[in-house]
């Protein structure tokens, strides 16, 4: 029976001449050189550390250019990137068969983590320049991405008290052991007296470890320490568990499910994230007013205050169905509190360093509660003559706000601050298009492209990290929607200020990209 069979590998065979014959005009590795030699590396700050002296650096243009294509290609590792330089034809044509080792490749991640973000954001400028973003809703959601830590090496006050007391008891049964073997005087006892001591010495210096690590929570008002990643947080899982992450906040615009930005966080809940988030994604689209979606997570009154001041239009997710609340305006618009319906929440006004409630009373800054590390607010006097206090639902309750005790303040500014009344709905044929929008994301990175954990440690490097992450997903997206050629087109045609500097030097974008019809 015959097969089909190869070629005899002794034999000779004529390759191509060129490498570029080998990648094919379709092929995404052009669309990611010919974004990467677009920026310019001196505005974004990656020329300014370059040696003058010893063995010249790798080209910044190359590493990104090489981490880009790793993350593209769910190829995160700077060890499997260096396997591949040496046998992955599209990363020979790309990097023109450099091959920089694993340690080079790692420390340019970490050297650089705080510039990743606006390679990221330049991406996003050209997706603007091509109207790909809808830039009049967005929704915002997080996601819990497991980070460099195990939850042995994390400690909350419970688990350092239970510690110690094991300790305690563990000393004191290595005690009770020495006192029995001098009073049996055994010639073989099971540990001599030296391992005994050993062994107390090594426990007595974990204690104060664990003590240490206590006294920290305490001064510095945080709920839990970690050991190998300072910034990860024990957090809940959408299954139950619970796990180390980082709490990566996303927003998403509605047209094509693009990421306009990100921000990465280790607060365990979405709760206070809204705003700044929705504020971030209007300056990033550069538009007046911004309409976005959000899970119950992140209802708060004041979140949803600090919005709607701000030109953006908030809907959130709630149980309470319409609340009315007050939020600052200005003198003509003022409201006595008399007219206020008491269903809404508190509104905390983070520079005056005041709370209002919705009769529009003033709650000041009384305490700081040490057990619970929370600030309070408080206006006795206000609650006590308010003709609704037996209707409030925070009556005889004071309002608290989790922060560190080191800023809590007892000074406000209670003066000429003027309230308006409103009465917050969200739209539910909106929220149900949530979903759709920002969970999108998510799953794609984490399933597809591999990335539902951290390699990096650190909110800092973290951050540089998962640059390098949306950056791949939106070019994914972009490809998919455009292609490469008119993407293509679109990128060297928004750069050609860039290009004519290219032009007159001999490793010129045109000669490099040449055999590719998009001219």
């Amino acid at each position: 029976m015959k097969f089909i069979e190869g070629v005899n590998r002794f034999q000779k065979t004529i390759f191509p001449d060129v490498l570029d014959d080998y990648i094919i005009t379709e092929n995404p590795v052009r669309v990611i050189d010919a974004f990467v030699d677009s920026l310019d590396l001196n505005d974004l700050g990656f020329l300014s550390e370059t040696k003058e002296t010893g063995r010249p650096p790798y080209d910044p243009r190359d590493m990104l250019k090489l981490y880009i294509y790793g993350y593209f290609n769910k190829i995160r590792s700077s060890r499997k990137l260096e396997t591949e330089t040496q046998r992955n034809i599209e990363l020979m044509w790309l990097l023109n068969k450099l091959t920089p080792d694993h340690k080079t490749i790692s420390e340019f991640r970490k050297k650089y983590n705080k510039l990743l973000k606006s390679v990221f954001r330049e991406f996003v400028k050209i997706c603007k320049k091509l109207n790909l973003y809808g830039k009049e809703l967005a929704a915002i959601d997080g996601s819990k991405f497991k980070a460099v830590n195990s939850l042995e090496k994390n400690f909350n006050e419970k688990k350092l008290e239970d510690r110690i007391k094991r300790i305690d008891d563990k000393i004191e049964q290595y005690l009770s052991e020495l006192n029995q073997n001098d009073e049996a005087e055994s010639d073989n006892p099971k540990l001599t007296k030296e391992e005994i001591e050993a062994a107390i010495s090594e426990l007595a210096t974990k204690k104060q470890d664990y003590q240490y690590m206590r006294n920290q929570l305490e001064e510095t008002g945080q709920t839990q320490i970690s050991i190998t990643d300072a910034d990860s947080k024990r957090m809940k899982q959408s299954n139950g568990a619970s796990g180390m992450s980082y709490n990566i906040q996303n927003a998403v615009d509605d047209k094509y499910n693009l990421i306009v930005d990100y921000e990465v966080t280790n607060n365990c809940n979405d709760k206070n994230l809204l705003a700044q988030m929705a504020e971030s994604a209007k300056e990033v689209l550069g538009v007046d007013t911004l309409t976005v979606l959000a899970d119950t997570g992140y209802f708060t009154a004041t979140d949803i205050s600090e919005c709607l001041t701000n030109g953006i239009i908030p809907h959130i997710a709630n149980e309470e169905g319409s609340i009315t609340m007050c939020i600052p305006c200005s003198e003509e618009q003022v409201v006595e509190p008399s007219e206020y319906e008491n269903k809404g929440k508190n509104v905390y006004i983070k520079e005056r360093n005041i709370a209002v409630c919705p009769m529009g009373q003033f709650l000041y800054p009384k305490r700081f509660s040490k057990p619970r590390k929370a600030a309070q607010y408080a206006n006795p006097a206000a609650c006590k003559s308010c003709p609704r206090r037996n209707k409030c639902r925070d009556y005889d309750r004071k309002y608290e706000r989790k922060i560190p005790e080191s800023e809590f303040s007892m000074e406000y500014d209670d003066k000429e601050l003027h309230l308006k009344q409103i009465t917050y709905s969200a739209d539910k044929m909106l929220l149900q298009k949530r979903k759709m929008i920002v969970e999108h994301p998510f799953g794609t990175i984490k399933r597809s492209m591999d990335s539902s954990y951290c390699l990096l440690k650190g909110i800092e490097k973290v951050t540089g990290e998962f640059a390098f992450t949306f950056l791949a997903y939106n070019l994914k997206r972009a490809i998919n929607i455009l292609g490469v050629p008119k993407l293509m087109r679109a990128i060297m045609g928004e750069y050609d200020s860039i290009y004519s500097k290219f032009k007159s030097s001999n490793f010129s974008l045109y000669e490099h990209c040449s055999g590719v019809a998009v001219f």
